[in-house]
């Protein structure tokens, strides 16, 4: 007589592409030990492999996001493949929603092989380590019977297939964890210069758009804004980042016109580059600057921006710092550049990194002179 140990699930059982599947509740402790890893897989070729190699740069935020938020945190169902014999036992022959839900009976010796939420498999065993409390928490799984390795992969660019992650301004609109986040969505609310004008889901704007600015070029540039007040409350940062952007728009007598409509904020964004986020983020590295410089008297030296020729045809000023090309770049290095010209402006000394990029911009720029 023989024994056949194993694993028993309570599951659903379900029916796609003609392949019984199967949806059960897994305790987090045995996420680890079930889903086990291959240490060994990324330095195997890729086309023998069924998954893609893990990124442990993602881990630590996503152990933190479970650690940091025990009662809210929610993670997707992992997909996995079954390299064994699955035997489904019906809770009852009556009745077809019956036989749809009993026990799956899985043989210890199956090999488990993640399809999907590797990342999420390692966070879990990473936060176990550090709260034990999440042991007997569960997630979702979806098991299929595993075919092979074409099969695996084949399921693996399925999966991914039209997997497309939100744009940042709606993981803005809708992050209520970040107080950067809830930051920036109460500057534009609270602002009658942005409440108008402001796209709230996507993170590019069309030629067409009504729209002059996206909600994450706005969180982006109040984050460099209000960089050190973290001491302060949200509605006190909120309320000085909306200060700040309203005196700023008293120098862009445009903006207001695209709110009244009189201007297309499509004719703005291609003849002039102060309303891109590029600038944007530039003004508010400029505007921490200046009011650390100057805390009481800051608003009057705003004025300076106002004196800068912002077209896009002034490549003189603007090409190989807001422009590449004639091209509105939005890279780290074109965003110090374009904060150096706005910093130069208002009379703030430059940083040693933004000396560095600013020497280093000019040399370039002799070369190619010299070349001519």
């Amino acid at each position: 007589m023989t024994t056949t140990f194993g694993y028993t699930f309570p599951a659903i059982r379900g029916i796609q592409a003609t392949r019984e599947y199967f949806v059960t509740m897994v305790p987090l402790h045995l996420i680890p030990k079930i889903f086990e890893f291959d240490e060994e897989s990324p330095h195997l070729p890729a086309e023998i492999r069924a998954q893609r190699t893990l990124n442990k740069v993602r881990i630590p935020e996503m152990t933190r996001y479970i650690l940091d938020n025990p009662k809210g945190y929610a993670f997707s169902a992992l997909t996995a493949s079954v390299d064994g014999e699955l035997q489904f036992e019906a809770l009852s022959d009556e009745g077809e929603e019956s036989q749809r839900v009993g026990v799956l009976n899985v043989p210890m010796a199956a090999r488990f092989i993640i399809n999907d939420g590797q990342h999420r498999r390692a966070a879990i065993e990473s936060a176990l380590r550090e709260n034990s409390d999440l042991a007997y928490e569960s997630i979702a799984v979806v098991l299929f019977h595993d075919r092979g390795l074409e099969r695996c992969q084949q399921m693996f660019a399925d999966l991914n297939r039209y997997a497309i992650r939100p744009s940042k301004s709606l993981g803005v609109l809708y992050d209520h964890r970040d107080e950067r986040s809830e930051i920036a969505r109460l500057v534009v609310m609270k602002s009658p210069l942005f409440r108008d004008v402001v796209e709230m889901e996507k993170s590019a704007l069309s030629s067409g758009s009504r729209k002059l600015f996206t909600l994450s070029a706005i969180y982006t540039a109040t984050k460099v804004l209000l960089q050190g007040r973290d001491d302060e409350s949200v509605e006190q940062r909120a309320g000085r980042a909306a200060e700040f952007w309203e005196e700023v728009a008293k120098h862009f007598p445009d903006w207001k016109l695209v709110r009244e409509r009189k201007i297309s904020a499509g004719e703005l964004r291609r003849d002039f580059i102060h309303s891109h986020g590029v600038v944007l983020q530039a003004i508010g590295r400029a505007g921490h600057a200046l009011i650390a410089k100057h805390p009481k008297g800051w608003k009057p030296k705003l004025s300076k921006l106002g004196e800068l020729d912002w077209a896009r045809h002034n490549g003189a000023l603007w090409e190989g710092r807001a422009l590449l090309g004639g091209r509105v770049s939005k890279s780290g290095q074109n965003v110090t550049l374009t904060t150096n010209v706005l910093k130069k402006q208002m009379g703030l000394e430059l940083t040693a990194d933004e000396n560095r990029l600013e020497g280093a911009y000019h040399r370039n720029e002799h070369a190619e002179v010299s070349a001519v």
